[in-house]
Order: structure tokens, then C-alpha cells, then sequence
């Protein structure tokens, strides 16, 4: 697979038959790569619209029985909402069993670098394939079997070394292992209707476990390392703190400590003037998703970020869900979600327990989300929603307008406030 960064893809040398025969069924086991250039941009979008897909099947995989009726049922409506054709697949459709086999192996690329991923990125993509195998008629599934070599060849990572040497490519591929697609919280129209005072109360019934975690922590010591700070604060600026009360909050907190309030003021204020944009570059700072918070440094003694359901032992994490008391199937469902690695699902587990609901009826992908539809859920967000899609939705059109507009490396909009993230962390690196 060759890369361009032209515009516009080439034309296929190839007459309409023999286009065909490249893709001569609408299910493939995904033998050959392709060889074709591919342009940059389409290199991008092909890749983020599989993810998408593969975590809703991942999401669907825990929530049903595979291969019952409404497991099948929901696939089918969530595959209808997003950009991949799989109705078209079936009727013979070059161009979408183009996508279908060229994003494939994207993510291949993305995902070979760990065994946790791959583990991953294999499990959602077998459970695609059973599911598309089931939803063939059954003259398409024999010719199907007919076509198919069944021989095994090794793993996707002996391509790295080549891949890892074109410098366009690399930082795209660690990016999308660790993908965040959905909105990115950073604008708010709730900011300042959030009272310091209720800080306490939100974190219990409103707080993800992670920041649940982060704000007892910082009320028991007085104090959080850099890493928590940072987890925490753009999750306290993402549900509507304003500036001046990010101020307030952290400085009370922190002269209740060993911090006065002539350090305070010469360190940690300037860090905080930053994360919102009003020092050093003037980025304005986007809270951590699950995805990074997850594949984020583990913390080590003395830290409290990260995902409990990821860096927590197992049975310190059983101790914690039994004090905030969940109830005892609720552990055994959340403690297997752990051991499958399905972190995500665990948090959204949690939320369904802590709320008092059977199905949540969202994908979790962002601690803010989980806030945000906490407070739907318990009838103080019903305008937040509304508010959180538009700014979603505004950001998601101005990433696919950068990206339309690049004719170079193709980079997400999160890759670049990464990049920028890197800088801010060093304001924070003081003990």
C-alpha cells in the first residue's frame, strides 16, 4: 500500500471487470493489502470511519448476546448511521469493498503494535465478520466459502519497519490506536453555572470514577501531582469552571495543604492561566478523553489519575466499587468487563449501576460525556445536552474542514492538542 498526498485519488487503470475481479465478493478475510496509492486524506477518513464502527461493535459485543436478534437488530441500526455501505457491499459495489479493505488494513497498521491492541482490534473485527458472514444469503455465503483460502499467514507487525520510516505515516498510526472521534468539550455554554459549593455533591452522584477518584484524593491530601492536576482541572474546565473559580477551588484546596499562598500564586496559578488558554500560547486546552486517560503513563505511588478500571488492582478496585456501594453482581459484572480489557464498558457499567438504569443508551467515550449524562439522566442537564451536541457537532465540521484543507501530513484535530499538551505539562511538573 502506497501513499499520496494528492487531492484527488488516481483513476483506476483497470476497465469495470476487472475491478470486479479485485473484489469478486462482498466479504473478504483480508489476505492481500492493497496497492494501490492511496491519497492522505482519504487515508484518514477511511481510517476514523472504521474506528467508529469497530467501537460500536465492541460496545454491542458486551451489551448482547452475539448473534442474537437484538444484538443483530441494534447493529444493523448503528451500521445505518455510520459511512460505512455495508448494504452496498452486497451488491456489488467497488467502491465501498475498496473502503472496506483499504481501512482494514489502516487499522491493522494501527493496531499491531501492542498485543493489547491487537487483541482488541481482532476481537472487533471477528465479531464484524461473523455478523456480516450471518448476513449473507445463503447462495452469497457458499460462493463465498468457495473463494476463500483459509491459510494462515503471521501478523501485520513484520510491515512496521517500512511503515515506521515515512514520517507522514508513523504519528498518524499511533494517533488512531489511541483515538478520540467524539467532541472535545472544550467549549461550553454552561461554563460558570457550576458552583463551587456543589463540587462535592456532583463528584458522588456525577463524577466518572476516575475523576471521583482525582477529587477525593485532592479533598483528603490537600494536594495532586502534576498528571492528576492535569486529568482533573480540564475535566473541572470541561463541565464549566470558569477561570476565576478554577482559581479559588485549587488555591483553597491547596493552602489547606503545604502550599502557601505566595507559591500558589507564582507556580500553580500560571498553570491553571494556561490550561485555559490565557498564558504561553493561548491554547485553549481540551479535557482528556477515555481513550487517553487510559493509555496515559500508569500512575505510580503517590498518583491518583488514570483509569481505575485500567491501572487499578483488581482487588483494590473491588474494595473501592463495594465502599461506593455497588452491589455485589455489579462488582462480578464490572471485575469481567476488566478482565476482557473492556475498560470503557466497565465505566459505562458503573454509570448504569450508580444510575439506577438497564442501558444507558449511549457509547462512553469521554469522562465529560459520562458528567454530562449523569446530569441529563438526573434531570440537571436537560439543556446541557442540546448545548454539548452543538459544540460537538461544530467541532467535528471544523476538523473535517482542516482536514479538506491540508495538503500535506493528514493530522486530527487531537493529534495537534496532544502536541501542545506536551508543552503544559511541563508547568505542571512541580510536586
Amino acid at each position: 500500500m502506497e501513499f499520496s498526498s494528492g487531492r484527488a485519488r488516481q483513476k483506476h487503470s483497470r476497465l469495470g471487470g476487472d475491478r470486479r475481479e479485485l473484489y469478486p465478493h462482498s466479504l473478504q478475510f483480508y489476505l492481500e493489502p492493497p496497492t494501490e496509492n492511496v491519497p492522505l486524506v482519504e487515508f484518514e477518513s477511511f481510517a476514523i470511519d472504521r474506528l467508529k464502527l469497530l467501537k460500536v461493535v465492541e460496545n454491542l459485543g458486551v451489551s448482547y448476546v452475539r448473534s442474537s436478534e437484538p444484538y443483530r437488530t441494534k447493529l444493523e441500526s448503528e451500521l445505518r448511521k455510520l459511512k460505512f455501505p455495508y448494504r452496498a457491499l452486497a451488491e456489488d459495489d467497488y467502491e465501498a469493498r475498496r473502503k472496506d479493505h483499504i481501512s482494514h488494513f489502516i487499522l491493522r497498521l494501527a493496531y499491531c503494535q501492542s498485543e493489547d491492541l491487537r487483541r482488541w482490534f481482532l476481537q472487533q473485527e471477528m465479531d464484524l465478520l461473523r455478523y456480516r458472514f450471518n448476513e449473507l444469503t445463503d447462495g452469497l455465503r457458499q460462493k463465498f466459502l468457495e473463494h476463500v483460502n483459509l491459510s494462515f499467514e503471521a501478523l501485520t507487525a513484520r510491515s512496521l519497519p517500512s511503515i515506521q520510516s515515512d514520517e507522514r505515516l508513523q504519528p498518524l498510526l499511533n494517533h488512531l490506536s489511541h483515538s478520540y472521534v467524539g467532541p472535545d468539550y472544550s467549549v461550553q455554554k454552561n461554563t460558570g453555572k457550576i458552583s463551587l459549593e456543589q463540587i462535592d455533591a456532583l463528584s458522588v452522584k456525577s463524577f466518572p470514577l476516575c475523576m471521583r477518584q482525582l477529587h477525593k484524593a485532592l479533598r483528603d491530601n490537600h494536594h495532586l501531582r502534576h498528571g492528576g492536576r492535569m486529568q482533573y482541572g480540564l475535566f473541572l474546565k470541561g463541565i464549566g469552571l470558569t477561570l476565576e473559580q478554577a482559581l479559588e477551588f485549587w488555591k483553597k484546596e491547596f493552602i489547606r495543604g503545604k502550599v502557601d499562598a505566595d507559591k500558589f500564586d507564582k507556580g500553580y496559578a500560571y498553570s491553571i492561566r494556561h490550561s485555559y488558554g490565557k498564558e504561553g500560547k493561548r491554547t485553549d486546552y481540551t479535557p482528556y478523553s477515555c481513550m487517553k486517560i487510559i493509555m496515559s503513563n500508569p500512575p505510580s505511588q503517590g498518583d491518583y489519575h488514570g483509569c481505575p478500571f485500567r491501572h487499578s488492582d483488581p482487588e483494590l478496585l473491588k474494595q473501592k466499587l463495594q465502599s461506593y456501594k455497588i452491589p455485589p453482581s455489579g462488582i462480578t459484572q464490572i471485575l469481567e468487563l476488566v478482565k476482557g480489557m473492556h475498560y470503557h464498558l466497565a465505566c459505562q457499567k458503573y454509570f448504569e449501576l450508580t444510575h439506577d438504569v438497564d442501558d444507558v443508551g449511549f457509547s462512553l467515550n469521554h469522562p465529560n460525556q459520562y458528567f454530562a449524562e449523569s446530569q441529563r439522566q438526573l434531570g440537571g442537564g436537560r439543556e446541557q445536552k442540546k448545548e454539548l451536541s452543538n459544540s460537538g457537532n461544530s467541532q467535528q465540521k471544523s476538523n473535517s474542514q482542516e482536514s479538506m484543507n491540508s495538503n500535506s501530513t493528514p493530522t486530527s484535530s487531537n493529534t495537534t492538542a496532544d502536541a501542545e499538551l506536551e508543552g503544559l505539562e511541563a508547568y505542571f511538573t512541580e510536586d
